[in-house]
């Protein structure tokens, strides 16, 4: 991907791109979102309300496609363990508090500076593998042989149009997608999803964080250190040289969310490596992307929440499946800095694959390819 010219480019812009860009990281976040919601049964509304407003707060904060997304070690963790709501707004404070202490304390600017830049494109490759592997086996096999075929023309819209500011792709992605679903499929149990809503006051209790952050938090910050701080602040620097937030304000921003959404029942939210190249891949170049992505969000939580899990189920999953795996590819590619020199990719390769197979991989791989990158022969690219 080519870096914006910031000077070029306002903080908030409406045009198609930004419209087109709002789509870059659909693919990841409502999956999680609705398995959260379904395995827990968490309040949609609620949810998606607090999503929503977390998603233009950060449009208006940053001036670029920073998104919000939801945690995904915790998403993965309530969706297979189905957790009780009180334990995930309790790990959302808990993963809030150590971050907001990394934060002030100044470890993540200090971790910012030890980590290697390769370890960091390691860590992006690996969840780039990991957002591929989920877009193949569990996205694209939906629909039978209806949704290859779907897929198949949803890839060749997404080559097409690649980078083409004039034709967004991802309109005609999403657009074939609603085409298919009214053409193929049932709108049954929508006609009371009409309704106003509103986010429900709620405060976690003392032995709920602490479960939390046994649960939740320990797993998670390892992943968010990697890749919704030091990863989404490597992203902004290649896309946005001259414009990238500092590792602090990243920090202190992931902390807020945190601290907020548990009191209004929330889902954990990051910011994200994947999130930024993917809203970027589809052309979205200021914050306008994720406000218009979070107001989706939102007023669907405020007036249409009771009809949300049946439309989700209405809607093709290849669909999201060809924009997660456009939004993988463009996190993967951002290793090719690291291909000139043999040693630099080989670790990259590595730290990747560990992150990506191993439990608490991530942990791990920031670990060991940071020891790694500090034995192996100098190079300027461990820098």
């Amino acid at each position: 991907m080519t870096p914006a010219a910031p000077e070029t480019y306002p903080r908030i812009r409406f045009d198609r791109n930004e419209l087109a860009g709002a789509f870059g990281d659909i693919g990841t976040d409502l999956p999680l979102i609705v398995g959260m919601i379904l395995a827990s049964r968490l309040d949609a509304a609620t949810v998606l309300i607090m999503f929503g407003a977390m998603q233009i707060f950060t449009g208006l904060f940053y001036g670029m496609p920073m998104p919000a997304q939801p945690l995904k070690a915790v998403a993965v963790i309530v969706i297979t363990q189905k957790l009780a709501p009180d334990v995930i707004y309790g790990g959302g404070l808990a993963i809030g508090v150590v971050m907001l202490l990394l934060t002030i304390t100044g470890l993540v600017a200090w971790l910012g500076r030890v980590i290697p830049k390769v370890v960091v494109r390691g860590i992006q490759f690996g969840l780039g593998l990991q957002l591929a592997t989920l877009a193949l086996k569990d996205y694209l096999p939906k629909e039978n042989a209806n949704g290859y075929v779907l897929a198949a023309i949803a890839a060749v819209i997404a080559f097409a149009l690649y980078n083409n500011r004039r034709y967004p792709a991802a309109l005609f992605i999403i657009g074939l997608g609603f085409i298919y679903a009214f053409a193929f499929k049932k709108f049954d149990g929508l006609q009371n999803a009409v309704g106003l809503a509103w986010p429900k006051f709620h405060v976690p209790a003392w032995s709920d964080i602490l479960t939390g952050f046994l649960i939740l938090a320990l797993p998670q910050v390892p992943l968010s250190i990697g890749n919704s701080v030091l990863g989404a602040r490597r992203v902004a620097e290649d896309l946005f040289p001259t414009r990238a937030p500092s590792l602090t304000k990243i920090g202190l921003t992931y902390s807020f969310m945190n601290l907020v959404n548990p009191f209004f029942g929330g889902v954990p939210t990051c910011h994200g490596s994947g999130g930024l190249a993917g809203h970027y891949a589809f052309g979205a170049r200021t914050g306008m992307s994720v406000i218009i992505y979070g107001s989706m969000y939102l007023i669907v939580g405020l007036f249409f929440s009771n009809g949300f899990e049946n439309v989700f189920h209405v809607f093709p999953l290849p669909i999201l499946g060809v924009i997660l795996a456009f939004e993988a590819t463009a996190l993967m590619l951002l290793v090719r800095d690291m291909t000139q020199e043999r040693t630099t990719f080989f670790l990259v390769i590595i730290t990747g694959l560990m992150a990506c197979l191993l439990p608490y991989g991530y942990l791990v791989a920031l670990i060991s390819g940071t020891i790694l990158a500090y034995t192996l022969p100098k190079h300027p690219q461990f820098r």
